[in-house]
């Protein structure tokens, strides 16, 4: 009985060990995948100085803004959405719906100007949406959005800027 325990217990330490060093090595491939190089690139106090406090939060720390506060969340001007740090063109105004969500969302990115990756940090996988030009934090795509592709591109007004058709 006590030689059932022991082996009992040592299965159970050796199967735990195993999935701690899986993780480990999860955790280093997905720390790997974060240095991507953009084309346009500024040390943190360049990018302090070039963004609204607002915009770095979001842009440069990835957060995300409260919803229903962007001054972009209600407009229906034609034109192109672009990023606030680097005035790559990311969505064009013909592609924006309104989600109820309180961000302003779209339903397909200008193809190439638009970078996405997984992430895990509200515990389950989210792919994030960055700026292809300078890694800027855009939001977040979920695949509840309407046709023609059937996404949602949630992204934060404050990584936006707009410009109006001419």
């Amino acid at each position: 009985m006590m030689k059932s325990i022991a082996i009992a217990l040592c299965f159970l330490f050796l199967s735990c060990q195993g999935n701690a060093q899986a993780k480990k090595e999860k955790n280093t491939t997905t720390n790997t995948s974060k240095k991507t190089e953009y084309k346009v690139t500024k040390t943190e106090d360049e990018w302090k100085a070039y963004l609204t406090d607002m915009q770095y939060y979001i842009l440069r720390e990835e957060a995300t803004e409260n919803p229903f506060t962007s001054e972009l969340l209600d407009n229906k001007k034609e034109g192109v959405y672009v990023c606030a740090g680097c005035d790559t063109a990311l969505f064009k105004s013909e592609t924006k719906f309104d989600s109820g969500t309180g961000w302003p969302s779209f339903y397909k990115e200008i193809e190439g100007n638009v970078a996405f990756d997984t992430d895990y940090k509200i515990g389950y996988a989210r792919t994030e949406e960055h700026c292809s030009t300078c890694g800027g934090h855009l939001g977040h795509v979920f695949n509840d959005g309407p046709q023609p592709t059937g996404e949602r591109h949630c992204i934060n007004g404050a990584a936006l800027k707009f410009v109006p058709s001419k």
